[in-house]
C-alpha cells in the first residue's frame, strides 16, 4: 500500500468509529431521559448545545438550558417515557461535522397517568471536539402528540 491508499483506509476507519459513536449519543439520549440517569443525557450534549424541542416545549441552549428543560418542563410533566428511534441516517459535512436525521416513537404517561403517544423526527448537527463527538444541535420536529383515552401503563399482572 501507498501512503494514499493507507491514508483513505485511516479516513474510512475514522468514518466508521464515528458512525458508531454517533449512534451511541442517539441511543444515550433515549437511555439517559427515559431512566432519569442526568449524568448520561448531559454527557451527550456540547456545552453550547441547541436543543429546539419546539412547542409545546420551547428551545433551551447549553447544559443548564438543558438542565431546566429536563427537570422544569418535561420531567413535571411525564411520569414515565420509553423512547423509540429508528431509520438514523448519518452524513458527513467535515471529518469532524456530522449530520443525523432519525425518527422518534415515545410513548408515555403523563403525571396524572394519561397515556400519549408522541412521533418526531430529529435532525441533528454532531461536532467532535478534541476527538470527542456531541450534539451541537438537536431540532425537533413533531409529527404528532396525541393521548390514547382509556389505555394505562402498567406491568404484567401475575
Amino acid at each position: 500500500m501507498n501512503t494514499t491508499d493507507i491514508q483513505a483506509l485511516l479516513a474510512r476507519i475514522d468514518e466508521l468509529e464515528s458512525r458508531n459513536a454517533l449512534r451511541d449519543l442517539v441511543s444515550d439520549y433515549c437511555h439517559g431521559f427515559d431512566k432519569r440517569d442526568w449524568d448520561r443525557f448531559r454527557a451527550i450534549w456540547w456545552e453550547d448545545c441547541v436543543w429546539d424541542i419546539g412547542p409545546p416545549f420551547g428551545v433551551f441552549e447549553g447544559h443548564e438550558g438543558i438542565r431546566n428543560a429536563v427537570y422544569e418542563v418535561l420531567y413535571p410533566f411525564w411520569r414515565e417515557t420509553h423512547h423509540l428511534t429508528t431509520n438514523l441516517r448519518l452524513s458527513f459535512e467535515t471529518p469532524d461535522i456530522a449530520h443525523g436525521t432519525c425518527d422518534v416513537d415515545c410513548m408515555g404517561a403523563d403525571v396524572e397517568d394519561n397515556f400519549l403517544v408522541v412521533g418526531a423526527t430529529y435532525n441533528d448537527r454532531f461536532e467532535r471536539r478534541d476527538g470527542v463527538w456531541r450534539i451541537a444541535k438537536r431540532q425537533v420536529q413533531m409529527h404528532y402528540f396525541n393521548p390514547l383515552p382509556g389505555a394505562r401503563m402498567q406491568g404484567p399482572q401475575g
